[in-house]
């Protein structure tokens, strides 16, 4: 293995962007990059998932991969509220916090990204760093979701911590997401 690709191996990351790459690498020289991605890619020692987003194998973290494709963004939603036992309903996709609403296919997986205001998306209240990507804790997810979603239903709100609810919601500054969180609070 050669000195480039050995340098991207030493990464901790398993998905990384053209930008990645070119510091890793120290090549500042658009083409140069290019070129030498595009040899890897050829030669099998990158894969390429998505256009400017490469993996190192096929061992790539999907959640790595669905918040390098638009930034800033956070993992959140379903995707949270079912790992912690919030939602039982399983879901094929990754959902991302962002900002921007779409939804993106890469690799055979779905990635939808749903769209927050600034002021609340680029604000890391709740949002915990996991090795390489960062993804909101459960109650900051409960509360994107109640943002977006009038009347979402939930099927078990006992994990939540009410009090950390009630601080995260200020960051929204909205007093129809107040109204609703209260109004699960008295229903839980």
């Amino acid at each position: 293995m050669d000195n480039l690709l050995l340098k991207l191996y030493q990464s901790s990351k398993t998905v990384l962007t053209t930008k990645e790459i070119a510091l890793l690498w120290k090549e500042s020289n658009k083409n140069n990059l290019k070129s030498k991605i595009f040899y890897y890619v050829k030669k099998g020692g990158l894969i390429r998932l998505k256009r400017g987003i490469f993996a190192k194998n096929k061992k790539y973290d999907l959640k790595e991969l669905a918040v390098s494709i638009y930034t800033p963004a956070y993992i959140s939603f379903e995707t949270v509220l079912r790992e912690e036992g919030v939602i039982f309903q399983h879901h094929n996709a990754v959902f991302v916090a962002n900002y921007l609403s779409k939804e993106v296919k890469c690799s055979g997986n779905k990635i939808v990204f749903r769209k927050l205001k600034d002021t609340v998306l680029i604000n890391q209240s709740g949002v915990v760093n996991k090795n390489n990507f960062c993804q909101a804790n459960k109650e900051r997810a409960f509360l994107d979701m109640i943002y977006l979603f009038k009347n979402y239903y939930f099927d078990n709100l006992d994990s939540l911590d009410w009090k950390k609810c009630f601080e995260l919601a200020k960051i929204y500054q909205n007093k129809e997401l107040i109204k609703r969180l209260q109004k699960y609070y008295k229903n839980a």
